[in-house]
């Protein structure tokens, strides 16, 4: 006569009906409750939603228009109505009309009509208008007069459109060139191998700035496929060491066994056992490529005139800091900073998260 364990029995049925902890579950369980990881989370989602807003033309859709006085100052309330722009523009306003009304005295004036009609011009387009806008703009205006906040925000698309472009594409080439250089191994890895060797023994910066300069062409798409083609290396030697050991597994050997195919065996059933290598390393190229992007349009190779982004946005405020006009500078470099810090601090806690030694 047999006898059943009813809690034993219990127990697997709950077992079998509870989800599975994967490497996935256990590494959002570790984020939640990184407190740093979550606020770094948080501000970039921010960037994020902000760069969506800003390509769909809800935001910061009219960015490149005159607003303001040639640099405006930040100010967060105008002065009694009137900022300095607004005190200069009204003194030449007020000293056009007044000359326009001076007495002739019998002898004719020549300027007269000229004057009448500077008169009637400066009065049809008062020049208070406009500097009372720009006593308004919390970052002020650069020498072109464009809201420097409006300006920030269409930079912000640039730079993080490449940055993440850019970083999808390199990552799919390392791990491509990874996953096939450490499965079949042999001379297809010594060939890539060698390629691989070449790309790393030139410093980073110096191979992006010598492609830049032997493509000569400005552009989104240039800077794309100057950092995609440098910046895959990384993610190369880890994938291919992640495919050497994988591939002489027991669950691989299986399914070379029952015949199925080279590609099934390395992007169905090893990759998503090393997924998480590309995505920390995806993460890591997208703050490297942001800092490059910015350094590229600093130096005239990135973007084209007319592009606003935080390179162009450096490299316009190193004329006007000699000025004394800050506020660009500022404006640019606190929305990197802010961005670069929250996503390195993400990418850490996520890389220690994704650990299968933390488990």
């Amino acid at each position: 006569m047999s006898t059943s364990n009813p809690s034993l029995k219990d127990t697997s049925m709950a077992q079998a009906s509870s989800p599975s902890n994967s490497l996935w579950a256990l590494a959002w369980k570790r984020l939640r409750k990184d407190k740093a990881a979550m606020i770094s989370f948080a501000i970039v989602l921010a960037y994020l939603v902000m760069l969506i807003l800003s390509m769909t033309g809800l935001i910061a859709k009219n960015w490149d228009k005159e607003v303001a006085v040639s640099y405006a100052p930040p100010t967060l309330m105008s002065y009694f109505g009137k900022t300095a722009e607004t005190s200069n523009a009204l003194t030449v306003q007020d000293t056009l009309l007044s000359k326009a009304n001076l007495p002739s005295y019998g002898i004719e004036d020549p300027l007269a009509k000229d004057m009448q009609d500077i008169r009637q011009t400066v009065q049809q387009h008062p020049i208070d208008d406009k500097a009372q806008l720009a006593s308004t703009l919390t970052f002020g205006a650069d020498r072109w007069g464009v809201d420097i906040i409006s300006k920030t925000i269409k930079g912000s698309e640039t730079s993080i459109l490449v940055g993440i472009i850019a970083a999808v594409f390199s990552v799919i080439l390392g791990t491509a060139l990874g996953a096939v250089s450490g499965y079949f191994g042999g001379w297809i890895d010594d060939v890539i191998n060698w390629f691989y060797n070449v790309f790393t023994s030139i410093p980073y910066m110096l191979l992006i700035l010598a492609i830049a300069a032997v493509l000569q062409k400005q552009g989104l798409m240039s800077i794309i496929i100057i950092l995609a083609l440098t910046g895959w290396t990384g993610t190369y030697r880890l994938i291919r060491a992640e495919y050497m050991k994988h591939t002489h597994r027991e669950y691989v050997l299986a399914a070379k066994a029952i015949g199925v195919s080279h590609f099934r065996r390395m992007f169905v059933h090893i990759f998503p056992n090393v997924s998480h290598i590309a995505l920390v390393q995806m993460s890591i190229l997208v703050v490297g490529f942001i800092k490059a992007e910015v350094i590229l349009s600093f130096l005239g190779f990135g973007v084209p005139v007319g592009t606003a982004s935080w390179g162009s946005m450096l490299s316009e405020a190193q004329s006007e800091f000699l000025l004394g006009k800050w506020w660009q500078l500022v404006a640019a470099t606190t929305a990197m900073a802010i961005l670069v810090t929250a996503f390195s601090l993400f990418t850490d806690a996520l890389r220690d998260a994704l650990d299968p030694k933390l488990k």
